[in-house]
């Protein structure tokens, strides 16, 4: 008999205490845009897109305006020279497609520079959380932006104005 009221009093603690942890939102788009140095990383990030997607555009331009060309010469030119003409065409389109890639790719230059820009900032943040989270005893802490299924969270248990403050950035 003893060991089941011990056993008992044992499963009661236990279910006191898991159903005890406590939670915390944040919202890591306020958070982001409450941060200079990310809005002048996505300003550096859109220069060089723009920079980079330039330069791709002209290449598939004079692509182009190579293929316009042929099509308008095509009549008086010889086999050669129309072989000439389409291997000039598909070389300026191989081109800018490589361009393409390099800059924009699945590891292209503005990949790398994006991880660049934006990962000191994103491990600052990281930071801050977990130790907001050890300091006042969080389980977990979820971003309300990224989690499409939280329909209702009181805002009292946000802490991204406590993140902020963390990092310096008070609001």
């Amino acid at each position: 008999m003893k060991k089941y009221i011990i056993l008992t009093i044992m499963l009661l603690g236990i279910s006191l205490t898991a159903s005890a942890q406590k939670y915390a939102l944040i919202d890591m788009e306020y958070i982001l845009k409450n941060i200079p140095a990310y809005e002048r990383a996505n300003e550096q990030l859109e220069q060089s897109s723009k920079k980079w997607q330039s330069e791709v555009d002209k290449l598939s331009e004079e692509a182009k305006t190579l293929y316009k060309n042929y099509q308008s010469e095509a009549a008086f030119l010889s086999a050669e020279q129309k072989q000439k003409r389409e291997d000039a065409i598909v070389a300026k389109e191989k081109e800018a497609a490589e361009l393409r890639r390099k800059y924009f790719g699945n590891d292209g230059e503005l990949f790398k520079k994006q991880q660049s820009l934006m990962q000191p900032i994103q491990d600052e943040i990281y930071n801050a959380v977990k130790e907001v989270s050890e300091q006042r005893g969080y389980a977990m802490v979820i971003d309300r932006a990224s989690a499409a299924s939280i329909i209702f969270a009181s805002p009292s248990i946000d802490i991204s104005n406590e993140i902020l403050a963390k990092l310096g950035y008070s609001n």
